[in-house]
């Protein structure tokens, strides 16, 4: 059975702390939402002002969906071709692609984690064997431990596999009691017959999946695939470290919300970097009471919203830090 430890809090007085540093002045106020992520990690680092960001560590799992071949009427699910899953792969192995544009400039670092399993037709038959199940969880939890025990102090979980925003919408779907037409959203390049093969495929998947709604592991296994088990795993091992996760992309945010039913209190450790038109999406973050940063209707995935958003983050924290300490300094000479 897979077990996390307890997930401790952050720390709240440092996060009070800072936020009551910027409203002591007509500046700090001045930054609205742009200090949100400083504030968020003084709370995590236990730390006033919130340290620069040292090593941000994308981590790509990459595995294969048999539910990538699945016609309906002629047509399949998605805009890519089951085959894109691995020119993906080997883009992001090579060094090149927009992953690695978007990581050098926000000064972050990919690692490829590939799962080497294939996850069945969710549709017909069961996403993960128990074997499968506690392999992608395990890779997840020690990912975690490996990349954190390395140095990482910001994780971004991020996936690439064609048909995984199909698993999460089904995942999600379930979880949400939503019906399949309303979580279907409009994909990338998604024409209406792909939609109609979607929907047909999540119906089915979430009928097959109704009597695990309230078990995390069990609609893992039943409904999801691996990248989002290992996702899931990673998210939650990370919260129990006290490591922050910044979350991007609708397949993450869904992943994010499993991390909170398997460790409660996770969803703290994480923040939301951006939102999609995707229903799934919109949902996720609804569910972790997470508000996104930035809304850029970026579906492609990868992690991309994140990377953008990080030098963001990073400016936040430059900032807030320099507001924060003018704020005691004068303090210190009344």
């Amino acid at each position: 059975m897979l077990e996390f430890a307890a997930v401790p809090a952050p720390d709240a007085q440092a996060r009070a702390a800072v936020a009551t540093a910027l409203h002591a002045t007509p500046r700090g106020l001045s930054l609205g939402r742009f200090a949100d992520p400083a504030i968020w990690l003084a709370g995590c680092q236990a730390e006033v002002p919130a340290q620069a960001i040292r090593r941000a560590r994308v981590i790509v799992f990459a595995s294969t969906n048999a539910i990538a071949q699945r016609t309906f009427q002629g047509h399949g699910l998605s805009a890519f071709a089951p085959a894109a899953t691995g020119e993906q792969v080997a883009e992001v192995a090579g060094n090149v692609g927009p992953i690695h544009r978007l990581a050098i400039a926000g000064d972050a670092s990919v690692e490829l984690v590939e799962t080497n399993i294939t996850s069945a037709a969710i549709d017909v038959d069961n996403g993960l064997s128990p074997e499968q199940f506690a392999a992608a969880t395990t890779l997840g939890k020690d990912t975690a431990d490996r990349e954190i025990d390395a140095g990482a102090d910001l994780l971004i979980p991020a996936d690439l596999a064609v048909a995984n925003t199909t698993v999460a919408a089904a995942v999600m779907g379930v979880l949400s009691r939503t019906e399949p037409v309303a979580i279907v959203g409009p994909g990338s390049g998604t024409t209406d017959a792909m939609w109609k093969t979607k929907v047909t495929v999540i119906r089915d998947a979430m009928f097959r999946a109704r009597h695990v709604a309230t078990d995390a592991q069990e609609l893992l296994q039943v409904i999801g695939n691996a990248d989002l088990a290992a996702e899931a795993a990673l998210i939650a091992q990370a919260a129990t470290r006290r490591t922050p996760v910044l979350v991007s992309g609708m397949f993450t945010a869904v992943a994010a919300v499993l991390a909170e039913r398997l460790a409660p209190g996770t969803h703290a450790w994480c923040y939301a970097a951006d939102i999609t038109a995707e229903p799934a999406h919109v949902l996720a973050l609804q569910d972790l009471d997470l508000e996104p940063l930035l809304n850029l209707d970026m579906s492609v995935g990868q992690g991309l919203g994140a990377l953008t958003v990080l030098p963001m983050i990073r400016s936040s924290l430059e900032l807030v830090s320099d507001e924060v300490l003018s704020v005691s300094t004068a303090l210190n000479q009344q």
